[in-house]
């Protein structure tokens, strides 16, 4: 049998082509990896937004758990964590944690924008479901948010947050030392009950959504800053571009960019400088 490289989400596999063709693992553990890829998906019946959320979280099944780490691009290097133990070198370790990884999923899969911190996400106001510990997963869809907390009751507790497939399974960025897998789903005293966040409000036609950073972020009634702000942004904010164009020069952290975008929903402009995204011509968006 000839040796190749086999492509598994989060990484490849070194694996053996027998004459069928079809890749065959070398070890139990190489099986298992290539098992939970294939298993890494909507296992019951999900809308389309649910499944891009669960299929975005599956891309990067294999990629190490790092405390800290993911950002809604991908992967980060973490912190190293102050309690010691696996995850004291995490400053070192290219990952997702937990609530990282569901970020990056929601905002990749659905555009849908998630704050900071598992607790954060367990209080999102914009769920369109609830669902309680003692409902157990008989309610839950592909996409929903699983919930785990030291009081369970208290959302501010909340310290891990998963994502659930169907059939009892979840992927998850579960602790350092790991990588992210599927996991049988723990209904364990901990257990916090699940959220639903899709069927929330979608970009409109023609329009591609990004998010900004910094915070008081004055949108304009025109490409540059001689008016007054029509609004500010008081934080990062999920925003929907219809197109572009080349405005008066704005500088901020170090970096100079003369493109602002048109964001139908304020009746406004932005300059790209505050949207993050490394291209200062934001890919896939027409000149206004």
């Amino acid at each position: 049998m000839n040796r190749t490289l086999v492509t598994v989400a989060g990484g490849v596999l070194l694996a053996a082509v027998g004459t069928t063709g079809v890749a065959v693992a070398e070890s139990p553990q190489q099986a298992r990896t290539m098992t939970a890829a294939a298993d890494c998906r909507p296992l019951t019946g999900a809308s389309a937004q649910a499944a891009a959320i669960v299929n975005a979280a599956c891309s990067q099944l294999g990629v190490p758990y790092s405390w800290g780490g993911g950002s809604i691009h991908g992967p980060t290097f973490g912190q190293d964590y102050p309690g010691g133990g696996p995850g004291a070198h995490d400053s070192k370790v290219k990952g997702f944690d937990c609530s990282h990884l569901v970020q990056y999923a929601a905002w990749q899969g659905a555009g849908i924008a998630l704050p900071e911190g598992s607790w954060n996400q367990a209080k999102w106001s914009g769920a369109s479901a609830r669902f309680t510990r003692a409902q157990g997963l008989a309610p839950l869809e592909p996409g929903d948010l699983l919930l785990w907390a030291s009081s369970p009751g208290n959302h501010d507790t909340v310290h891990h947050i998963a994502i659930y497939l169907g059939n009892g399974k979840m992927v998850e960025a579960r602790e350092s030392g790991t990588v992210v897998m599927v996991s049988d789903v723990r209904l364990n005293a901990q257990y916090a009950g699940a959220l639903r966040i899709t069927n929330n409000e979608q970009p409109p036609a023609n329009t591609k959504r990004f998010m900004t950073w910094g915070t008081g972020v004055g949108l304009r009634p025109e490409a540059g800053t001689g008016k007054p702000p029509v609004t500010r942004l008081p934080g990062p904010t999920a925003v929907d571009v219809l197109c572009q164009a080349h405005g008066e020069s704005v500088t901020a952290e170090g970096y100079t960019n003369n493109v602002w975008s048109y964001l139908p929903k304020y009746k406004a402009w932005i300059s790209n400088i505050y949207i993050d995204d490394p291209a200062a011509w934001l890919p896939g968006v027409p000149e206004c």
